[in-house]
């Protein structure tokens, strides 16, 4: 890893300048674009950080020693407090309306479309780095920008993977993972019978609840609004989709509908279940612990994407990360400086690296990082940004769309039906009244 030196790190920021082009993939984003980004940190600067708590502790170790460089290279102090996911964006949200918090809050989903109004104009940082980096993902610009601007700097996204048994999945007649419905329910249910049920996040799980359940929904064709942000989700094919929820749900291990983000990452280094849809952060706790049974369990976990339903294409929904800035920030200076010196390559691999991967990466260079081939099982995760589907699919990203997502309705929808509670058809009903409340017609 490369020294920075602060006087090298002065000499790049000198100046002010901010570009306003969001363009991917073009002249815009060429090294001329690259060297139009410099920034004058405000003198005496310090800077607090709010993050979610990590999944993995090479995530965290690395993102800490980053900011230690960070500060060696300027002078500015950086305090970083960290929450569980479910706590991050309603503190985000307070300090929005209150003008008083952290400096930068990396938030999930489209926080950043819930106050737009209330976060700095990051397009200089953007275009830095995407004139750098190879371009961002589309699906970045849906997260992070506002009305021709960006409001985030994208961190990433928690690519998520089908994490099961080897020896289980064989067990249960199957050779190599299902790439369709059929397939994969089949899979499901032999697993339940060979005692290594699947178990899903049914509780208000900001990562593991929202994504499985968008993906059951999108594979059949269903989705929250259509392309003039029409509510839409009561629908036959949401219904379909809610059908084979409930088959699903028949091979479940018991309790999932209270499952948070941590319960299916417990259940499965338990030994109590098969397969589970998570990050890489199962396959890391078992490989780097000292305990024999789970490192012995590590050479038997394997990664699939998700299975292809009827529309026959990918339709999987991450956990994205917005990095924001505030305006009440005394140093939105600073703030860019650092958010862009953690992006840049000698910090950003080694960081992926330290975490095998647990966030994959929103800027295009970074496919190449040899995290994604140094293990096999790493390989499944690394295009999760590329073939994503934005929440708020398949209308426009916005307060709607953050709204329904933080009120859980596609997942409390899901847990009604399967669990029967409501038939697929009430599920479908109340959903689509209390998105219409956010979606007002």
């Amino acid at each position: 890893m490369s020294r920075f030196k602060r006087r090298d790190f002065l000499k790049v920021t000198a100046g002010v300048a901010a570009g306003t082009a969001l363009g991917s993939g073009s002249a815009l984003f060429s090294a001329e674009a690259a060297a139009q980004y410099k920034v004058t940190p405000e003198k005496g600067a310090k800077l607090r950080l709010l993050r979610w708590k990590r999944f993995v502790q090479g995530d965290e170790d690395m993102w800490a020693e980053n900011t230690k460089k960070f500060t060696q290279a300027t002078g500015i102090d950086v305090r970083i407090d960290a929450e569980g996911w479910e706590d991050v964006r309603p503190k985000a949200a307070v300090a929005a309306n209150i003008g008083s918090g952290p400096d930068i809050i990396i938030g999930t989903f489209e926080d950043a479309h819930q106050y737009p109004e209330k976060l700095v104009d990051v397009t200089d940082v953007c275009n830095y780095l995407g004139g750098k980096y190879g371009g961002w993902y589309d699906v970045c610009k849906s997260y992070c920008t506002y009305n021709g601007k960006w409001i985030a700097v994208p961190m990433g996204c928690a690519g998520n993977a089908l994490v099961y048994r080897i020896s289980a999945m064989k067990a249960a007649g199957f050779v190599a993972f299902p790439k369709d419905l059929p397939g994969f329910l089949k899979l499901c249910q032999g697993l339940k019978a060979k005692g290594l049920p699947p178990g899903f996040a049914l509780g208000n799980a900001t990562g593991d609840g929202n994504t499985w359940t968008h993906w059951l929904v999108w594979s059949h064709g269903g989705k929250m609004v259509d392309e003039k942000n029409n509510v839409v989700i009561n629908s036959p094919e949401t219904i379909a989709a809610l059908e084979y929820g409930k088959q699903m749900y028949e091979t479940f291990v018991p309790g999932t509908l209270s499952w948070l983000d941590p319960n299916n990452n417990k259940a499965f280094l338990d030994g109590q279940i098969g397969v589970t849809l998570n990050g890489i952060s199962i396959y890391y706790a078992a490989k780097t612990s000292q305990d024999p049974k789970l490192k012995e369990m590590a050479a038997d976990i394997g990664h699939a994407n998700l299975p292809v339903g009827p529309i026959g294409k990918t339709t999987e929904l991450n956990l994205f990360f917005p990095m924001m800035v505030f305006k009440y920030s005394k140093y939105p200076n600073a703030a860019k400086a650092y958010l862009a010196f953690m992006m840049e390559k000698e910090q950003y691999e080694p960081w992926q690296q330290a975490s095998i991967g647990y966030v994959t990466q929103p800027l295009k260079a970074y496919e190449s990082n040899p995290i994604w081939t140094s293990d096999p099982k790493h390989t499944p995760y690394r295009e999760a940004m590329k073939i994503m589907l934005p929440n708020g699919y398949a209308g426009e990203m916005g307060y709607a769309s953050a709204a329904t997502m933080a009120d859980f309705i596609i997942v409390n929808m899901v847990a009604e039906a399967v669990s029967g509670s409501k038939s697929p058809k009430e599920a479908a009903e109340r959903a689509q009244k209390r998105a219409e409340r956010y979606y007002k017609v």
